[in-house]
């Protein structure tokens, strides 16, 4: 019996999570925006069909878009998160074993019955996402997950395969592979695609025949994996569990320039909190922070772009701690005559939670770092409860102008119990 590799992933994924709460849109031409409602990164399969492209700045695009009724969005990343949480939910107990691959795609291992066929499973799996989640999810399979990706990509762009195709059950996958442009398979980048193009490697299946010698000479390992797996041979493996990161970032652009140190204090404060959440949600702790800004390239002004770090006696995942260190780094990137575009923090040096290795000269009772880790979970169980910033810390200002600009944004039917949809009988 043979295994079968799987690739579950979400068609328009933003798109079709802003249907799921909204049904008055399905079947309409719809694009959602990304931050400070700036370009389109999702499209609608109406959208799609109308030849709008994909990172079209929406000012360019806007009368486009109201001549032919587009529906835009802005982008509800709370919605999306937990959409896609759910999603993973579904499809865990339909493999053997799960790589969460990104917010809408997701590698699965299962086993190839005697018959071979597992186009009914996949079909089964669909409807199954569609019944409970009401997403649109098109299923690839092969034994690799290289062709997993090309059999996701077929059953996508077919309409005929109903959403499903199965790689490994056809008898020669050359024809398929030929429709495969070079530059559409994984692990192709825009470099190593040109440099297949001059030597007239145009498609999937001319660079799983191209000698292994000369693909090594080039790529060296990485690139005789991709062959391996364009030949059928399962040589990367699925990730169950990630590396511990090495660094945390939270930046945003500002919905309006920031020209006030508070501002700028509120902001990096706000986007401190939200790094220092993610730490402890990783069962890290961060050695050292950096506080980075910088103006925009655009408002006639001289760019200006700085940083600062500190580094850390004790490594902590305490906001309380980190604020304190961070904050004063303010002082040191504010300039009165640059309206600042973006600000962000960097969590570096990090260690695993586990691991606290003390400083002679900064004591630390054993009992002040309990109390402070149980305040801390408190803190993390009442937002994740009752919503983000149900607790929240004074730094970060109660009413800030310069948060991001999210002028259409959805509901948050899934996370926000005010956003729930009342049904009247």
């Amino acid at each position: 019996m043979s295994t079968a590799l799987v690739l579950i992933d979400g068609n328009n994924f933003y798109a079709s999570c802003e249907a799921v709460v909204d049904p008055a849109v399905r079947g309409r031409p719809l694009v959602v925006l990304s931050n400070n409602d700036g370009c389109i990164v999702s499209r609608s399969a109406e959208a799609r069909a109308l030849g709008l492209p994909m990172g079209s700045p929406f000012f360019q695009v806007r009368h486009l878009l109201e001549r032919h009724g587009v529906i835009v969005r802005s982008s509800n990343y709370g919605l999306y998160a937990d959409m896609s949480q759910r999603l993973m939910a579904v499809i865990e107990p339909w493999v053997e074993e799960l790589e969460v691959y990104s917010v809408d795609e997701a590698f699965g291992r299962l086993h190839r019955p005697a018959s071979g066929d597992l186009l009914a499973w996949g079909r089964r799996l669909r409807q199954e996402v569609r019944r409970q989640l009401g997403l649109p999810v098109a299923v690839g399979i092969a034994p690799s997950k290289v062709l997993a990706k090309i059999a996701n990509r077929i059953a996508k762009r077919d309409p005929g395969h109903g959403g499903v195709f199965d790689l490994g059950a056809v008898a020669d996958p050359a024809p398929w592979l030929e429709g495969i442009a070079v530059e559409d398979v994984w692990g192709i980048g825009r470099r190593l695609s040109r440099w297949c193009r001059l030597r007239g490697i145009g498609n999937a299946r001319q660079l799983r025949d191209r000698p292994a010698g000369e693909l090594r000479v080039r790529c060296g390992v990485v690139g005789l994996r991709l062959q391996q797996e364009l030949r059928g041979h399962a040589v990367l493996p699925l990730v169950r569990q990630p590396p511990a990161k090495r660094e945390t970032c939270v930046s945003r652009s500002f919905g309006e320039p920031v020209t006030s140190r508070e501002a700028l204090r509120e902001a990096v404060a706000t986007y401190l909190s939200r790094a220092a959440e993610k730490l402890r949600r990783q069962r890290q702790r961060a050695g050292a922070i950096t506080v980075f800004v910088r103006s925009s390239p655009f408002n006639g002004t001289r760019f200006y772009a700085n940083a600062a770090t500190v580094a850390l006696p004790v490594a902590s995942s305490d906001t309380a701690v980190l604020l304190a260190a961070a904050l004063p780094l303010v002082e040191r990137l504010f300039l009165p005559h640059k309206p600042l575009q973006k600000a962000g923090v960097l969590l570096q040096d990090l260690q695993p939670e586990g691991m606290l290795q003390h400083h002679l000269l900064v004591p630390l009772p054993e009992e002040q770092q309990r109390r402070r880790e149980r305040l801390m979970a408190a803190v993390d169980a009442l937002n994740h409860r009752f919503g983000r910033d149900t607790v929240q810390w004074a730094a970060c200002g109660l009413r800030p102008g310069w948060t991001m600009r999210r002028s259409r944004l959805s509901r948050a039917a899934t996370t926000r119990i005010e956003d729930i949809p009342i049904v009247l009988t």
